[in-house]
């Protein structure tokens, strides 16, 4: 709503000039004119002008009358009584089509008229919870529905949203009467129908588990009848079946109980005792049957409000009449008072208008004989000007920054309990600050700056917030403030040092702490709280570095999300960014290198001879071989670096020990003596290679060797003949065996020369054992050679086959 102008001509009323409020609300309209219009007429004048200052601030009033009706979202809640502390009450995400992030960024809050915390907001999930159990009896007594109101806030921009809260009762009272014991003197004659009132329970509870109905104990004499005074209470009536007697039965009594509508209902009891009396037939009639009076709420104690009168046409103790309140709630009886005899009704407590505007009182008037007349009497409290305004501070920011023109400074609510002109009021700060208000949200009003603060000329502001009701005589409340100015964020994070290199060894457990930086800021507060994050090169595949550490953001430790392979990965970098909590923030960078160290976690490979389980390769040495004669070389190749990788060979175990013996560091398996005759033509040799790690790994390989007699003599493999075999004449065997044996001996002695040949002209090539094709070697599994390894250029030899079918 915008304001209009105000035109003062000299010496006449002011003038408003009015738009959209004019249309929307015509009654401000009358109301500020009537107002401006008398304070004009008082005389509010300076050296012949109308008081500024005075109209300002009435304007202003009606201007924020007229933008507190502007809509606002709001929300509907419900809750049940007596819930713990910390209970769910709804989720302004789902209920007010909001956003986590906007409740966490604008800094919402919930705030009361009556700043009291009885909810409190989770700003990570949107979830309102109970900060305190509530108790409905407390909170609204009998009024139905209870509603509490509280306005959501949020920053940047403001914005306020109306929450209304139901607290719904539960049946946590059980009726009680006021007095446990009844006694009602009932004449003889009274008739048939005839009804006498009872004292009526009170229950705390409301709606459907309030006081529902009566009950009493079974007799032939009475039944009970339930009705409803003007103020919706339930009161018992008891109405009386057949004539009582005197000479008969001069006293009856009974139990009357009350229950409520809850589930399971509760009830109470008291005891009824009748007393029979004689003919009494006048019953007390009143002058009115209805008393209005109205008196201020600031009324003095011990006053009379009003007196009330009833005669009774009979004479003697059924003359006599004793007045009483009938059903009246425990706030009339603790505010009132009435004098049995006279009638007179005086105030004993004091009245608050902001709290109960008017009372409602049954008075009953009692002759000696126990007839009863019945007057209601209504007093309407009057409201006078008794309450200052109040002051609710919902937010305050200090210091604020000095580079920033128009800061929320403080966020507030103001109110008064009072009505009318007693109840509006006016909000204003001293004019010689760089300070405004501005109204948000109904009754809300921020302090802002009007421009930027300069810290150097005014580094503190003490400002005096006061609020002015229009009552008579007028009250006001005054609240203090004092805000400082920061200074602006001008410094960056700064590292220890440029770049930072870090060693882990392989094979690390996931989250290991691998490592720190560290980096200072020279300003204060949040200006100088650094936060650490990783600086990552563009994604690639082959290296993910997000996938491999981690950093903790407020101290700059740095981890190891996963084990590391240094046959994978040595060595890779990334930066490091440190960033201040400023606004704007500023960031400073480091490069940090890890460096992954070997681990012995590969054991040595065999490259030659193959073991994979196909037919074994056999080494052929002539028997005339010196010593040091080279039988093969056992190729392998270990995965690790360094010493890891160094590898040794070790002869474990042999056929003949002490025959063939291995070089330790190049895997050489050569003779160590002469071969003689006498050493067996089969050997099998079982070679170790082990790395230099530690533990050291290691892997085996057998190797089988052959004894040849010179290439020129024939050499069959003799099989193995069954024991089993039927026995033939000992002769035809002999020459059987003599022919056959001629025979293979000329066959094998051509093979063995002309293999012999061949595995000459091979040795003499590559210093190999067995004739195979040769190839290149994969070069991904080679490393530097001088320790038994193969280098990029070796090539090596293997046996794919048998040569010959020898039996080994």
């Amino acid at each position: 709503m915008e304001a209009g102008t105000l035109c003062c001509p000299r010496q006449r009323p002011p003038k408003i000039r009015w738009t959209l409020a004019e249309a929307r609300f015509p009654e401000l309209r009358r109301e500020a004119e009537a107002i401006l219009r008398e304070a004009f007429l008082k005389g509010v004048m300076e050296n012949g002008r109308a008081d500024t200052l005075q109209i300002r601030q009435v304007l202003l009033l009606f201007v924020l009358l007229g933008m507190s009706q502007a809509g606002s979202e709001s929300g509907r809640f419900s809750v049940a009584e007596e819930m713990q502390s910390g209970s769910f009450v709804g989720n302004l995400v789902k209920d007010l089509g909001l956003e986590v992030r906007e409740l966490f960024s604008r800094g919402a809050q919930v705030v009361s008229n009556d700043n009291k915390r009885r909810l409190q907001l989770d700003i990570n999930t949107g979830d309102l919870l109970l900060s305190e159990s509530l108790d409905r009896e407390e909170l609204c007594g009998s009024t139905e529905p209870c509603v509490l109101h509280f306005q959501v806030l949020m920053k940047n921009p403001l914005q306020f949203l109306r929450i209304e809260l139901q607290v719904r009762d539960i049946n946590d009272h059980s009726p009680v009467f006021l007095e446990k014991e009844m006694l009602l003197e009932i004449p003889e004659n009274s008739p048939v129908g005839a009804v006498f009132l009872l004292e009526s329970a009170k229950d705390l509870d409301v709606g459907i588990n309030a006081l529902k109905n009566y009950t009493i104990s079974p007799n032939s004499y009475f039944h009970i009848k339930m009705r409803v005074n003007p103020d919706n209470r339930k009161y018992p009536e008891l109405v009386l079946d057949k004539p009582l007697d005197y000479e008969e039965q001069s006293e009856l009594s009974f139990i009357l109980t009350a229950l409520d509508g809850g589930s399971p209902p509760r009830s109470g009891t008291a005891s009824v005792r009748v007393v029979v009396v004689d003919i009494n037939d006048n019953s007390p009639e009143f002058e009115q049957p209805f008393y209005e009076v109205k008196t201020p709420e600031n009324s003095i104690l011990g006053s009379i409000i009003v007196t009330v009168s009833a005669r009774d046409l009979d004479s003697g103790k059924n003359g006599e009449i004793s007045y009483s309140f009938s059903h009246a709630s425990e706030d009339i009886r603790k505010t009132f008072e009435i004098n049995q005899k006279s009638g007179e009704v005086s105030l004993t407590a004091s009245m608050d208008f902001e709290t109960i505007e008017s009372y409602s009182i049954i008075i009953q008037a009692t002759d000696g004989g126990g007839l009863f007349g019945k007057s209601t009497v209504r007093i309407q409290v009057m409201d006078v000007n008794d309450n200052a305004p109040e002051i609710a501070v919902s937010s305050i920011t200090s210091p604020i920054p000095e580079n920033l023109p128009e800061t929320v400074v403080m966020v507030f609510s103001i109110r008064d309990r009072d009505s009318g002109d007693n109840g509006r009021m006016i909000c204003s700060i001293p004019e010689d600050l760089p300070f405004m208000l501005k109204s948000s949200f109904e009754n809300y009003y921020t302090l802002e700056t009007e421009g930027m603060l300069d810290r150097e000329s005014e580094a503190e502001y003490n400002i005096t917030i006061t609020v002015t009701d229009l009552g008579t005589p007028r009250l006001k409340t005054q609240h203090n403030l004092t805000v400082t100015v920061s200074d602006v964020n001008d410094n960056a994070p700064a590292f220890s040092q440029s770049s930072y290199t870090l060693r882990v060894r392989e094979n690390n457990s996931p989250a290991l702490h691998i490592g720190s930086v560290s980096a200072t800021d020279r300003d204060a507060g949040a200006n100088a709280q650094v936060t650490y994050s990783l600086l990552l090169p563009p994604h690639d595949p082959h290296l993910p570095l997000a996938s491999l550490v981690s950093i903790n953001a407020d101290n700059g430790q740095l981890f190891a999300l996963r084990a590391l392979d240094y046959e994978a990965l040595q060595a890779f970098e990334f930066g490091v960014r440190a960033a201040d909590r400023g606004s704007p923030a500023l960031s400073s960078q480091a490069l940090v290198r890890v460096l992954v160290v070997d681990d012995n976690d590969n054991a040595p490979f065999v490259l030659y001879p193959l073991q994979n389980g196909s037919a074994p390769c056999t080494e052929l040495v002539p028997r005339a071989a010196e010593a040091g004669y080279l039988v093969t070389k056992v190729v392998a190749v270990d995965g690790d670096s360094g010493q890891n990788a160094w590898l040794s060979y070790q002869l474990l175990k042999a056929t003949e020990p002490g025959l063939f013996g291995v070089w330790a560091h190049n895997g050489e398996v050569r003779t160590a003596r002469l071969l003689s005759e006498r050493d067996a033509v089969k050997h099998r040799l079982l070679v170790l290679v082990k790395d230099n790690g530690e533990p050291p790994l290691s892997a085996s390989v057998t190797l089988h060797v052959l004894l040849v007699d010179g290439f020129s003599q024939p050499y069959l493999p003799l099989p193995d003949v069954a024991a089993a075999e039927a026995r033939a004449d000992p002769l035809t065997v002999y020459l059987v065996i003599a022919l056959a044996s001629v025979s293979s001996l000329f066959l094998v002695s051509v093979l063995v020369f002309v293999a012999v040949r061949l595995c000459r002209r091979s040795r003499a090539a590559s210093g190999g054992g067995c004739a195979v094709p040769e190839g290149p070697f994969a070069g991904h599994l080679v490393d530097v050679s001088g320790t038994g390894t193969l280098s990029h250029s070796y090539q090596y030899e293997v046996c794919q086959g048998r040569i010959w079918d020898l039996g080994i």
